[in-house]
């Protein structure tokens, strides 16, 4: 998605060959026109695939999931990083590895949201080594439901996540692909 490249390479910090720091765009400061235009793609990518939940994980991913579920015109579903005391009996859980912040977290999903009936497409902001994309599928695989694919807004293609991914059996649509990362240095792919 060339509007997304665009800013990638303006405003994007590559602070080693693993971190991309976008957080004037998307992970801390949002543009609501980029996220927008993201949602758009997002969902003319997938409008044929009878698609009736949107899935994200807190927390960069609520922003182009929200919008992509407006567009499609169905519900987000919001996986939260830790088990909520109020919900704790009803939740589907999983352990995920975080590689950026060297920690393992609970992935969990409200249980009344998500069933065999639904057909649902997982957003998240990054795709590196596919462990939270991972996550999320096993969460939706507890619910019974199946999966119309990943969208992601940035994958690191030199990492192996999409692989991960694809061992699931799930089909992955990236926005941006980026092949190199070094300090001060993006790499797109073409």
């Amino acid at each position: 998605m060339k509007l997304l490249e665009e800013r990638i390479l303006a405003e994007g910090i590559a602070e080693n060959q693993d971190v991309l720091r976008v957080d004037g765009f998307l992970n801390h400061q949002v543009d609501p026109i980029l996220m927008e235009a993201v949602a758009k793609d997002f969902a003319e990518h997938f409008k044929n695939e009878g698609i009736t939940k949107v899935i994200t994980i807190e927390s960069s991913g609520i922003a182009p999931a929200l919008l992509t579920a407006k567009e499609l015109g169905v519900e987000l579903i919001i996986m939260k990083k830790q088990p909520s005391k109020v919900l704790y009996k009803d939740l589907f859980q999983t352990v995920v590895a975080s590689f950026t912040k060297d920690t393992s977290y609970e992935l969990t999903m409200s249980k009344k949201f998500l069933d065999e009936n639904d057909h649902v497409l997982i957003i998240d902001d990054f795709l590196a080594y596919g462990e939270a994309a991972a996550g999320a599928i096993r969460l939706v695989r507890m619910a019974h439901a199946t999966i119309a694919g990943v969208g992601i807004l940035i994958e690191k293609t030199f990492q192996d996540g999409r692989a991960k991914v694809k061992e699931n059996g799930v089909n992955v649509y990236s926005q941006v692909k980026i092949k190199k990362l070094a300090e001060g240095v993006i790499e797109l792919e073409q």
